[in-house]
């Protein structure tokens, strides 16, 4: 179970429409490395939703799935 106080900080540190790429997803149905996606949702467990550019929308599990955000030029 994840805290209210790690919750709003996850809202917070990624609000919705930040641009992420997936580094690794331990699931069978995970987009391939190197996929790109928006966060359109952090839910009250923090799965954090993505819109993947793949069509995909698996949630990641912070702290177990990893990506990093795009920097934006």
């Amino acid at each position: 179970m994840i805290s209210r106080e790690k919750l709003n900080e996850l809202r917070e540190k990624y609000p919705i429409g930040t641009k992420i790429v997936l580094k690794g997803m331990n699931d069978p149905q995970a987009p391939p490395v190197g996929t790109v996606g928006k966060i359109v949702a952090i839910d009250d467990i923090g799965t954090i939703h993505t819109a993947w550019q793949n069509n995909s929308g698996l949630g990641l599990v912070y702290g177990v799935d990893e990506f990093e955000v795009v920097k934006e030029d």
